[in-house]
This record gives structure tokens, C-alpha cells and sequence, in this order.
């Protein structure tokens, strides 16, 4: 029942102005002798790891600042020979796309093509396995690439600012992809191709892509298709943008790029964590 009433509330609001607004007070500058304080309180809140910050808290300026935290070297190897985890995240689903169609929660599905904004891409992916990787307010908000290969083109298709929790999963209709999300292509190195969509939600400020402008709550509402040549190679486990603030990646590969793995609803996941076997070869990824 508040599920349903949050999303009534929310459907009234003006999501991407309150989402703005949110994007601009974290990036207001904390003082230097409140940042450790302010910082450990969030994380005490939401129940986000500090201790895991690259650098000491007094060095984070902007509450946005400390959300795109790198993480201490080490801290999350990259599985080796394996698709991995782009993420630190709960699976939100698990499966295997069948008739263009996508699991979004229990008795509810979506369109592939309608989430790539591209039915005639989305026929690729057939028989191919996909997850839903959702982050909360305490996870480390950098997006890696699962495995290593080629991007090729990053689209950005404009949308609603639904949140992505778990009411929103239940009672929004094809919630995935009617939000505003980022599509980036990759060609593997071995074959085969992935999808990796950053999709945005409420509250977060922006997703960004490390190697391009294209952003998600942007101005300018309009489709926006990025192709590069020559393409930007990528290794597992590079950087490949970031969340200001909590949000969701799907990722959905052809059955000649390798298989995603059984995975668990509910189950934590880490960056660089194995979460699928690459169809054939080595991924040249860093140990």
C-alpha cells in the first residue's frame, strides 16, 4: 500500500527538477571541519563503508564528491577470464531474453527493444542472458566494464525519473525502460556483443560516462547517439562512469559474447565479482 502511494506522490512531482535540485546541493562544498562528521553520519544512515575511500574523508569536498569515491587499490580484485560484476549491487533479476522480452519483477515484464530504443538491435540478443544490478545509497557508485572488448556507440534516450527501489520495480510498467538511461554497446574481444545500460532514478543527480559528455538528466531532452572510430578499447574492470548517487545497471549479452550466470535475487555482488563465462578466449583483464 505505501508503494503505491509513493508512486502516486511522485507521479505529481516534477522528478527531474527535484533530481536537479538534489544534483546541485551535492555539489555544494562541505566544510573542511564538517566533512568528517557529515560524511560518517551518511554512512552511518544508509550503512555505506568509509574505511573503503581511496582518500581520507577531509579530502572529499562536495557530498558528490564522496558518493563517486574511488575506492583503496586492492579492494575489489577483477575475476580473471569471466564476465564480472560492473557494479557493487543487490541482483534485482536473472534470466535468459526470450521473445525480446525482459523479467522486471515478479509477474511483470518489458521490451529489450524498447530499453535499447532499438527493436532491430534488441533481435541480437535473443537467447542471450541478461541482470539487473541495483545500487542502493551505500554502494560504491562507479560503473566498470564486465568484460574486455570495444565500445562502439553510447546513446542517451530521454525519459521519466521513476525511483528504481522496490516499489517502483513492482508497480511502475516497463519502469527500465521508460526512465531516462544510457546505452553503451560493446563488442567483445573475443566476439559476441554486450549491453550496458546505466539506467537514471529520482534523487540521482546524473550518470556519466568517462569517455564522452553524454549525461543522463540533461537539459536538452532529446535522443543523442555517440559512434565511435575508431572504437575506445576497454579492459575488464576499467572505469567506465558513474552514478551520482544510486540507481541500476542492465546488462544483456548475446549467447556468442558468453553467458551470465545463475544469480540469486537478492544476492550482494561486487565490482570485478565473476558473474558469467566468456564464450571462448581470455579477456586480458588485470589480476
Amino acid at each position: 500500500m505505501f508503494g503505491r502511494l509513493l508512486i502516486l506522490l511522485l507521479s505529481v512531482l516534477p522528478k527531474h527538477a527535484l533530481s536537479r535540485g538534489a544534483g546541485w546541493l551535492a555539489t555544494r562544498t562541505v566544510p573542511v571541519g564538517w566533512r568528517g562528521a557529515v560524511y560518517r553520519g551518511y554512512s552511518r544512515i544508509f550503512g555505506a563503508r568509509p574505511d573503503e575511500a581511496e582518500l581520507p574523508l577531509e579530502q572529499y569536498p562536495t557530498l558528490n564528491a564522496f558518493f563517486t569515491r574511488a575506492l583503496k587499490p586492492g579492494l575489489r580484485p577483477i575475476a580473471a577470464h569471466a564476465i564480472v560484476s560492473p557494479v557493487d549491487a543487490a541482483v534485482g533479476a536473472y534470466g535468459t531474453v526470450e521473445a525480446g522480452t525482459l523479467v522486471q519483477a515478479k509477474g511483470r515484464t518489458y521490451s529489450l527493444g524498447a530499453l535499447l530504443g532499438d527493436p532491430q538491435l534488441a533481435a541480437a540478443f535473443e537467447g542471450g542472458t541478461y541482470t539487473t544490478l541495483y545500487l542502493a545509497p551505500k554502494d560504491y557508485h562507479r560503473i566498470h566494464v564486465p568484460m574486455s572488448g570495444t565500445v562502439s556507440s553510447a546513446t542517451y534516450l530521454p525519459g521519466e525519473l521513476w525511483p528504481v527501489n522496490v516499489a517502483a520495480v513492482t508497480h511502475v510498467a516497463d519502469l527500465f525502460a521508460v526512465n531516462e538511461r544510457i546505452v553503451v554497446l560493446m563488442d567483445g574481444a573475443h566476439g559476441g556483443r554486450m549491453a550496458i545500460v546505466p539506467v537514471g532514478a529520482t534523487m540521482v543527480g546524473m550518470t556519466r560516462l568517462v569517455f564522452d559528455d553524454l549525461h543522463t538528466n540533461a537539459r536538452r531532452r532529446e535522443v543523442q547517439r555517440r559512434h565511435y572510430d575508431p572504437a575506445i578499447a576497454l579492459r575488464a574492470g576499467d572505469q567506465l562512469g558513474h552514478f551520482e548517487f544510486g540507481s541500476t545497471v542492465v546488462l544483456v549479452c548475446t549467447r556468442d559474447a558468453g553467458v551470465i550466470e545463475p544469480l540469486t535475487l537478492g544476492a550482494t555482488v561486487r565490482m570485478g565479482q565473476r558473474i558469467g563465462a566468456l564464450a571462448s578466449g581470455e579477456n586480458g583483464v588485470r589480476g
